[in-house]
């Protein structure tokens, strides 16, 4: 049995450190099943909880928790699994009982120092304790820096969004409100803005999946519903102004779905990597053709025929739609236009556009006399 512990006991120390590596070291976007586990017992408990309230807001009040307590979950999981991985080392090469030995892993572990064994074996053991646990504070502690600058990063984006687009965001309501207001000339540039953010997401979020689990400050925001909202009126742009639209639209569709499969594949979802331009999208051709017309009558100038753009538009979506729904599912992000069921029971919110306080124009003056 003494053999069976101390084997144990190495494997579980080398599963532990493993996960740590993978998770706060090595910048692959590895997976780590304890971390993945982790999360989705705590959504689950979170979603549970926020259930009887109903509605999409009590979601996202609870949710706001499950960045904060996976954090403190991941760093309470690697300390336990290493108490109890050194507990059965001391346990198994030693004739020291379960008490002795949980009390001395303990006082090694967590650098208390009332507990020493006086064997060289137990002294060496006692030394990787006394490292391990310092050293994984350590890592979590400098772990935090990263995430919040990524987090920053992306919520400055999603907040300037919020003006073109929307909130919650959609790609035709973009395009809309830039025909409303005349600033079409700014779309280019908006293209390459979250063509960089793309790939910083694409970057971060796959090497830290934790990063989807942090939410937008106001409810109605997501940088998954952005990023859909942004691809969405490139594509429409692309399939209904094919002379004029910019070069920069591409790029951007290209980008964000390049990112969406980098984080796919450090979570393991599948997709397929070469879409069908024919294979059936989720969203219907009457969703599609709404659409066009609420931006049509925004102002917007069409190049093609509708019927004819549809068939462009569906080959542009194909690429990203699947894994956006799966993303924004996931993330539990505000139920949207065009991006998908979630979870939870809510009904989708469209976004919500400022009224129109432009002062009326001023009656002529009247003829003297």
């Amino acid at each position: 049995m003494r053999l069976i512990h101390t084997v144990t006991g190495a494997l579980l120390l080398l599963l532990v450190i493993g996960s740590i590596l993978r998770t706060l070291v090595v910048p692959r976007g590895l997976y780590s099943s304890l971390v993945n586990r982790l999360w989705s017992v705590l959504r689950l408990v979170l979603r549970l909880s926020a259930a009887p309230f109903g509605g999409y807001r009590a979601q996202d009040r609870a949710l706001t928790w499950l960045a904060p307590l996976v954090l403190l979950g991941m760093l309470g999981v690697w300390l336990s699994g290493m108490f109890i991985a050194y507990t059965l080392l001391l346990h198994g090469t030693s004739e020291l009982n379960w008490s002795t030995s949980i009390r001395e892993a303990g006082s090694s572990l967590f650098t208390l120092g009332y507990a020493s064994g006086e064997r060289l074996q137990l002294s060496a053991i006692d030394f990787m304790a006394a490292a391990s646990g310092p050293l994984v504070v350590a890592l979590q502690i400098s772990y935090l820096p990263t995430l919040y600058a990524a987090y920053q990063r992306r919520e400055t984006e999603v907040t300037l969004l919020q003006s073109r687009a929307g909130e919650p965001a959609w790609g035709p309501e973009l395009l809309a409100r830039q025909s409303l207001v005349d600033t079409e000339t700014a779309l280019p540039q908006l293209y390459r803005d979250w063509e960089r953010l793309a790939a910083d997401i694409g970057e971060s979020h796959s090497n830290y999946p934790v990063l989807l689990s942090f939410r937008s400050p106001q409810p109605n925001r997501s940088w998954v519903v952005a990023l859909v909202a942004v691809m969405d009126a490139a594509a429409l742009h692309l399939a209904l102004c094919p002379r004029t639209a910019p070069a920069e639209a591409r790029l951007v569709i290209r980008a964000g779905f390049t990112a969406m499969r980098d984080i796919a594949r450090s979570l393991r979802i599948d997709f397929d990597p070469d879409p069908d331009p024919d294979v059936p999208i989720r969203l219907t051709y009457a969703e599609y053709l709404g659409a066009v017309a609420m931006i049509t009558a925004a102002g917007f100038r069409r190049e093609r025929p509708v019927e004819d753009a549809w068939a462009h538009f569906h080959g542009w979506r194909v690429n990203y739609e699947a894994l956006a729904y799966e993303l924004a599912r996931r993330s539990d992000a505000v139920p949207a236009l065009w991006t998908g069921p979630r979870d939870f029971h809510a009904p989708v919110i469209p976004p919500a556009r400022p009224t129109d306080r432009r002062p009326r124009a001023a009656h002529p003056p009247l003829p003297p006399g």
